[in-house]
């Protein structure tokens, strides 16, 4: 009864989303006030009738009702509950249910926030949103119904996914869904304002959240599977370029360069048309993740399924809104007229780098990824397109944005001296080079890679701490924690980005590998460690079978951690996955997984000594963290003053 309740909630909520989609467009367009009023009430509608059917899905996972189809392609009896409610998402049915879910949470939130804004525009923001719903919504029902019954129900299910079985992968997708979705609104707000023909920079105030709150979500939902392909995968790599991580990393890149665009809308009312542009590319780029993950087009080890006809609805989609959103773009062109002016030097000068190496190097990112499809369609060709490729084209911009970032966020508006902000930033600079050349002199190796990320890492959080210590005037410690909170986010996620790239230089710099048949008992070193096999014995878990190494890890005679690496088989989907063991410390982690039993004695174990590996998230986290300091500030919330009007300008 409540899975039919759940699929009738669904039924509903794509009702309700075509009405909204419809009603307040017409409404705005006559200047009718009540039709626009239906927007609201519609979003709210929406949004419970989508939670419904979602918690209908859940609750079929958690009580392991096998007469549904999707629960007995992904769950089984024994598996713990973690993963029973993680599977209601860990497929391409629930995960499309829950994309359904965040798109009508965020038109819900317009709604129900969005009260500053004039009525004719969030009646336009709110269509424009229930627009995307409705293309989903009917993806779902008639291509991915997730509430099919089976005429005869198995006795237990069929598992989920081993590697979906871990706590890092129960919380990606949902985060990375936010970000996903919440491009969603920073395009319905740029379809709005085409249609209305008005870009200025009240318009450029309400899009920064949404851009900014997006871009969050979808640091946190990169972050933590970077850090599930580190631990569980047994390779040892945090990123690895496959195309759909690439999928998730593309709109990142779009999205930070968004925000900083919307800044120039707002301060100069620069910029427009680029920023119009970018928040278009940006949803795009998430459609096309979505099309990468769900068409079978690329292979990966993220895919949820290999459905040619689902990819066809999926790439009807994305052409529909984009290549409309462009047609309207065009069509506006004219409204979009830049009214503030910019010195070669300035703040917007350097925002402007910042956009253009970003959505370069997303443009890198995306050849890359799609090359090898358009080389087997076109030139018959099988090609791979593999992580050399992507560090030697990518990293460049990253280096370049590492410089210049510092020296761009201390410069004036309009007009700014180049030498002043350098003398500004001398001493930051100076140190950063300094620390520099003593990694030089201390290391082993003679690789510059790991030098250069260092001074890159310090200059970018001793600028942030410069700049910081600028703002407080001439009242110095005693005005720090006055500052808005925005300028403290600005600081800790450029500080956060120089520590995620001091870390990933360290890691790939200085890291050492040994893979050996190693003998119970005898020690063997590596990196300046001593690891002994102890001991493999044979376990069960509650839904698997383990062989677990038993590994002794010491230094100077002295031992630091007993380790425990495993090998895992899910009986019941008939997959091996590799656990592996972890000593963690802020300097270095020692990693060690275990592989199969050699014919001659022995086991196969593979050792990494990884320096500096977890900068790489704590980076990631301060980067989330001053999003959300930036996000929380006062100024973010306060209406747009004498912009708030109901009037509709005229076309």
């Amino acid at each position: 009864m409540i899975t039919e309740l759940g699929h009738f909630s669904l039924i509903l909520a794509f009702l309700v989303a075509i009405i909204q989609a419809v009603v307040p467009m017409i409404g705005a367009q006559r200047r009718n006030a009540a039709w626009m009023a239906v927007a609201e009430p519609a979003a709210a509608a929406q949004f419970f009738l989508t939670l419904a059917a979602f918690g209908a899905l859940m609750w079929a996972f958690v009580t392991s009702d096998f007469s549904l189809r999707l629960v007995v392609q992904n769950s089984h009896s024994a598996k713990p509950m973690l993963y029973k409610i993680s599977g209601t998402w860990g497929n391409h049915e629930g995960s499309m249910l829950l994309w359904v879910l965040i798109v009508s949470l965020f038109g819900a939130m317009a709604a129900w926030f969005g009260g500053n804004l004039p009525p004719s525009l969030r009646a336009r923001v709110l269509s424009v949103q229930a627009a995307i719903g409705v293309a989903f919504f009917a993806f779902i029902l008639f291509t991915s119904n997730p509430f099919l019954r089976l005429a005869v129900p198995p006795f237990d299910g069929q598992d989920l996914n081993p590697l979906l079985q871990d706590p890092g992968l129960a919380f990606h997708p949902p985060f990375l869904y936010l970000g996903y979705v919440g491009l969603s609104m920073t395009f319905s707000f740029a379809m709005a304002a085409l249609i209305e023909g008005r870009v200025d920079a009240a318009w450029g105030r309400w899009v920064r959240p949404w851009t900014l709150a997006a871009w969050i979500f979808l640091t946190i939902g990169i972050a933590l599977g970077s850090w599930w392909a580190y631990y569980e995968l047994g390779w040892g790599g945090f990123w690895f370029w496959d195309p759909v991580e690439n999928a998730s990393f593309m709109p990142w890149l779009l999205a930070a360069a968004l925000f900083h665009s919307a800044i120039v809308v707002e301060k100069r009312e620069s910029l427009k048309s680029w920023t119009i542009l970018l928040a278009i590319l940006a949803f795009g780029f998430s459609l096309i993740g979505t099309f990468i993950v769900r068409s079978g087009l690329l292979t990966s080890v993220h895919a949820f399924a290999n459905d040619p006809e689902r990819g066809v609805f999926i790439l009807a989609i994305l052409a529909i809104f984009v290549g409309g959103a462009l047609t309207l773009y065009a069509l506006r062109a004219g409204a979009m007229e830049a009214r503030g002016v910019f010195g070669m030097v300035s703040r917007e000068s350097a925002l402007l780098v910042n956009n253009i190496l970003l959505a370069v190097a997303c443009f890198v990112v995306f050849v890359g990824t799609m090359w090898p499809l358009v080389a087997e369609m076109f030139l018959d060709r099988k090609l791979s397109v593999g992580p050399p490729f992507f560090n030697m084209a990518f990293t460049p911009f990253m280096v370049v944005l590492g410089l210049v970032l510092p020296i761009g966020a201390v410069l004036p508006w309009k007009r700014a001296g180049l030498g002043r902000a350098a003398r500004t930033m001398a001493p930051a600079f100076g140190l950063a080079l300094a620390l520099a050349g003593l990694v030089w002199v201390m290391q082993t190796g003679r690789s510059l890679l790991g030098p250069v990320g260092l001074f890159l890492g310090a200059w970018l959080v001793m600028g942030a701490a410069v700049d910081l210590w600028l703002r407080t005037g001439r009242s110095g410690a005693a005005r720090l924690l006055r500052l808005p909170r925005a300028d403290w986010g600005k600081a800790v996620a450029h500080a956060g980005f120089g520590v995620t790239v001091f870390g990933i230089a360290g890691l790939t710099a200085w890291q050492s590998e040994d893979i050996r048949v190693a003998q119970l008992g005898q020690p063997f070193d590596v990196g300046g460690y001593t690891l002994t096999l102890d001991d493999v014995q044979d376990g069960e878990g509650p839904n698997y079978f383990t062989t677990t190494g038993f590994v002794t890890l010491a230094k100077d005679g002295r031992e630091i951690a007993q380790l425990r690496p495993e090998k895992r088989v899910y009986p019941v989907a008939q997959m091996p996955t590799t656990e592996a063991a972890i000593d963690q410390s802020l300097a270095r982690d020692v990693y060690v997984v275990i592989g199969d039993r050699q014919d001659a004695g022995g086991w196969a174990v593979r050792t990494y000594i990884k320096p500096l590996v977890n900068w790489i998230w704590i980076g990631c986290a301060l980067m989330a963290l001053g999003g959300g300091l930036s996000l929380s500030d006062r100024r973010f919330r306060v209406a747009a003053g004498a912009r708030k009007t109901s009037a509709v300008p005229a076309e």
